[in-house]
């Protein structure tokens, strides 16, 4: 009886993993999929006969090359310039716009530093440690309220998913930096720490 179960166990330590991720991969494919629209409906008819899959992964790709290389030149700067300020003309829509650009621009430009540094931090109460991440420190009006000091935005996650949490401010002494990587400590944070990566030093020491 403990062999079946061990068996058990140990098949689904093996059989999880590969079917989750069979199961996102699937899902990537066919959400890319949809931008088969953009091809002629004669196209699209001839791909969905013939159960054409993932050609959609190639077309996104080209698509993210093209207007990467479009935004990388002049014309291309000038042109999206132009968009950009039409955009943020129009009410509710700029608010959105604006949002998510400085968003994106903080994640995915080369010289943003946003989830840069791993840190260990007390949450949600003292006694009680996590790993966070540093988005960059306070500015603003929000300084003058914090009564001076030297603080940090950090970025809670949850775990097993890190997409969603919560945003706090906390004294940089406060925050142990941790010698792991940011992606190390989003390891540690999905598999719930088994999987245990690096070590602390001290943030205050700097």
């Amino acid at each position: 009886m403990l062999a079946l179960r061990k068996w058990l166990f140990s098949g689904l330590l093996v059989i999880v993993p590969l079917f989750i991720t069979l199961a996102v991969l699937k899902w990537i494919i066919d959400t890319l999929d949809q931008t088969l629209w953009v091809l002629p409906s004669v196209w699209q008819k001839w791909l969905y006969d013939n159960n054409v899959r993932g050609l959609g992964v190639l077309l996104t790709l080209g698509i993210l090359l093209g207007v990467g290389a479009t935004a990388s030149n002049f014309v291309g700067k000038r042109l999206l310039g132009w968009g950009d300020a039409v955009v943020r003309r129009i009410p509710v829509v700029r608010s959105i716009y604006s949002s998510v650009k400085q968003v994106s621009d903080t994640l995915f430009s080369e010289n943003g530093n946003a989830f840069r540094t791993a840190v260990l931090v007390q949450w949600p109460r003292e006694g009680v440690w996590t790993i966070a991440f540093v988005t960059g420190t306070p500015g603003g009006d929000v300084v003058e309220h914090l009564g001076g000091g030297d603080y940090l935005s950090v970025y809670v996650p949850t775990t097993p998913n890190p997409t969603g949490g919560y945003f706090v401010m906390l004294k940089r002494s406060d925050c142990i930096e941790l010698k792991m990587s940011v992606d190390e400590a989003l390891k540690y944070i999905v598999s719930m720490g088994v999987v245990v990566p690096g070590g602390p030093s001290s943030l205050a020491n700097k």
